[in-house]
C-alpha cells in the first residue's frame, strides 16, 4: 500500500520535528542539563513526567495483548499485534527519555558496572530490558504465527508488564522524604493508569488503522474494548479516591499542605483536569452502549484519558517537589543564578519551581513525533500479516 499525499505530508512534518529535536538534544548534550528547567531543588521535569507516563501506555498494551491469551479470549487475539506494536514503540521511547535525562550519556556504562540492587532505579533498568525483549519476541512469533511460542510467552508476559510499571512506581513510592509519593499502593495506582491509558492508546490506533484502510478488528470487538476501557477508568478512579481519602482524612499538618498544593495551588489544574476531563467525562461517554457504537465518541474518551494520565504523572510528581523535603538544607537553590549571599552561593529556597524550557520541550516533542511515526509503520508492515 503506497502513501496518500495526506501521509507523506503527515511522515514529512514528523521527521521534520524529529530532526529539530536531536538538535535541540545535541545542544543539550553540549550545554549541559542547565539549558532545561530542571535545578538541583527539581531535579526530575518533563523528561521524567513522559518517562512514566510512555511505560504506563505500553505496559497497557502488552496487558491486552497477553491476557488474550492467557486466559483464551479468542476476540481479542485480533489485536494482539497493534497491542504489542504500541507496547514496543512506547517502551523504546520510555527508555530515551531515561537516557535524554542522563544528560553525560557518554557514563551510561556506569549503569552496568556500578549497579546497584537494593535501587529501585536498578530493578526498573533490568525490568524494562526484559519487557522490550518480550515485546520483540511476541512480534515475532505472532507474525510467523506460532501460537504455541505466544502462548507461554504470554504467561511471563502478563505479569512482567504488571512489573513494570510497578517497579517504576516503586522509585516513588519507596521514597520515604517525599509525602506525595511515599505510598503503600502507589503500584496499583501506576498498574490501573497504565491499563486505562495503555488500552486507550490501542482504541486510537485501531481507529486510525481502519480509517487508513491497514486493519479493521470489527465493530462489535470496537465496543467491548471500550467498554473494557470504562472499567478500567473506574478502577482507576477507585485508587485515587483510596489515596486521596488516606492523605485528606488524618488532616496531618504535611499532608494537608501537600493537599492543597494539589487542589488549589500550583498543580490544581492538572488534577482537575484529570479527574474531571481524564476520568468523570470519558466514564460518562463510554458508560452507555450506544455511544460506545460511536468511533468518534471513542477516541475523544480515549484521548482524554490519555491527556488525563499525562496530567496525573505531572501533579503526582511536581506536587512534591513544591515542597523542600529538609528545609534549608545547603545546596537547596532559588533557581537563580543571580542571587547569591554574602557566601557567594545560592540563596536557599523553601519551595521547588520548575517549567520546562524549548529545549526540553522539542526534544520531547521529537521523540512523541518517533512514537507516532514508529507505531504507524510498524502497523503498516505487520498488522495485516497478523
Amino acid at each position: 500500500m503506497k502513501l496518500s499525499a495526506k501521509g507523506k505530508v503527515g511522515a514529512a512534518v514528523l521527521v521534520a520535528l524529529m530532526v529539530i529535536g536531536f538538535c535541540a538534544y545535541v545542544f543539550q548534550l553540549t550545554q549541559g542539563l542547565c539549558v532545561t528547567g530542571m535545578s538541583n531543588g527539581v531535579s526530575w521535569g518533563l523528561y521524567i513526567t513522559c518517562f512514566m507516563f510512555f511505560v504506563g501506555l505500553s505496559a497497557g498494551g502488552l496487558i491486552v495483548a497477553s491476557s488474550a491469551h492467557v486466559f483464551h479470549i479468542e476476540s481479542f487475539k485480533r489485536v494482539a499485534m497493534p497491542a504489542v506494536i504500541t507496547s514496543t514503540v512506547c517502551i523504546c521511547c520510555a527508555g530515551a527519555f531515561i537516557l535524554i535525562d542522563l544528560g553525560g550519556i557518554q557514563r551510561i556504562w556506569n549503569m552496568f558496572v556500578h549497579l546497584n540492587f537494593t535501587s529501585p532505579l536498578a530493578w526498573d533498568m533490568c525490568v524494562i530490558t526484559t519487557y522490550l525483549v518480550i515485546n520483540i519476541l511476541d512480534i515475532v512469533w505472532l507474525r510467523r504465527g506460532d501460537e504455541r511460542k505466544v502462548q507461554m510467552l504470554s504467561y511471563v508476559a502478563l505479569p512482567v508488564a504488571i512489573l513494570v510499571h510497578s517497579v517504576t512506581a516503586w522509585i516513588f513510592g519507596l521514597e520515604i522524604a517525599k509525602e506525595g509519593w511515599y505510598s503503600a499502593i502507589m503500584a496499583p495506582i501506576f498498574v490501573a493508569s497504565a491499563m486505562d491509558s495503555g488500552l486507550a492508546l490501542l482504541m486510537c490506533v485501531l481507529a486510525a488503522s481502519k480509517k487508513a484502510g491497514v486493519f479493521d478488528c470489527g465493530e462489535k470487538l470496537f465496543a467491548d474494548l471500550a467498554r473494557l476501557l470504562a472499567t478500567f477508568i473506574a478502577v482507576d478512579a477507585f485508587f485515587i479516591g483510596c489515596e486521596l481519602l488516606t492523605v485528606a482524612y488524618p488532616g496531618a499538618a504535611g499532608a494537608t499542605e501537600l493537599l492543597g498544593i494539589m487542589t488549589s495551588g500550583a498543580t490544581a489544574p492538572f488534577f482537575w483536569f484529570e479527574v474531571l476531563g481524564g476520568l468523570l467525562v470519558p466514564f460518562l461517554l463510554l458508560a452507555s452502549a450506544k455511544r460506545r457504537q460511536r468511533t468518534g465518541v471513542v477516541v475523544a474518551a480515549s484521548a482524554l484519558v490519555m491527556t488525563g494520565v499525562l496530567c496525573k504523572r505531572v501533579w503526582l510528581l511536581f506536587t512534591s517537589f513544591t515542597m523542600t523535603n529538609v528545609y534549608g538544607a545547603p545546596g537547596i537553590s532559588s533557581g537563580s543564578t543571580a542571587a547569591r549571599g554574602a557566601d557567594g552561593f545560592g540563596m536557599w529556597a523553601l519551595t521547588g519551581s520548575y517549567a520546562p524550557t524549548p529545549v526540553e520541550v522539542a526534544v520531547v516533542i521529537a521523540v512523541v513525533s518517533f512514537c507516532i511515526l514508529g507505531i504507524a509503520v510498524l502497523s503498516k508492515k505487520l498488522v495485516k500479516a497478523a
